[in-house]
């Protein structure tokens, strides 16, 4: 009990003296699970609308394979990317191993099928008297479309939350395909995974308190968007 006390202590002194190896892997997965959620929600949003509300064949089997892809490992998609990426792939030369870039590429892969499905889901949920509602007003197709996304907003906004918190926490692809290099590619998890090896439970807390700092800061903001209703 000592142990852990010890270490939460010198954990919570690591974050209050703001220390710069902390809060530079912090921005590292800061700064790539942003820019990959954001190329997921700019990519699965519109994707999820449009398969959504469309019908078409093969839209079962689509959604089947889009929902399976959800739980595609971490590992896996490291596999792939690394495959692509390294210097016998097809993007060898390239050099992005070993990058932030190739860990935006990994992050992307798995945060899209999330995103894609879960705005699917929420476009799937709406009371059809709204598409109908609109069209009486004599709403244009561009005008029809805004008005479901609008009422999907909150589905929307949760996945991209749910694609974020996936990204942020994933650590499989994200030490095959960055290399966990120092002040360049460490995020959160990898850094706690090899620290913890090493013994500096102290480093390995601090950046856990401040991941689990980030997950409840994002499902605040989520709520309270709900109950001002944005």
């Amino acid at each position: 009990m000592d142990f852990v006390t010890k270490g939460l202590i010198n954990a919570v002194q690591l974050i209050i003296t703001l220390d710069r190896e902390v809060f530079g892997i912090a921005l590292i997965s800061l700064n790539v699970s942003g820019i990959a959620i954001t190329l997921a929600s700019v990519v699965g949003i519109p994707l999820g609308f449009i398969i959504g509300i469309n019908e078409f064949p093969g839209k079962k089997t689509l959604t089947i394979i889009l929902n399976t892809l959800v739980a595609l490992p971490t590992v896996v998609v490291g596999l792939l990317v690394y495959a692509i990426l390294s210097r016998q792939g097809p993007l060898g030369v390239l050099g992005l191993l070993f990058t932030p870039a190739a860990m935006i590429i990994g992050q992307f892969i798995l945060a899209l099928p999330i995103v894609t499905t879960l705005t699917l889901s929420a476009v799937h949920g709406l009371d059809p008297r709204v598409k109908t509602t609109a069209l009486t007003l004599g709403a244009n197709p561009f005008q029809v479309g805004w008005s479901l996304l609008k009422e999907a907003r909150y589905g929307v906004m949760a996945a991209v939350i749910l694609g974020f918190s996936r990204v942020i926490t994933e650590v499989g692809s994200a030490i095959m395909i960055g290399g966990n290099i120092r002040g360049y590619t460490r995020n959160i998890t990898t850094a706690i995974a090899l620290e913890t090896a090493k013994g500096n439970f102290a480093l390995c807390m601090a950046l856990g308190i401040i991941l689990l700092t980030m997950a409840f800061g994002i499902n605040i903001l989520f709520h309270h968007l709900q109950s001002e209703g944005v």
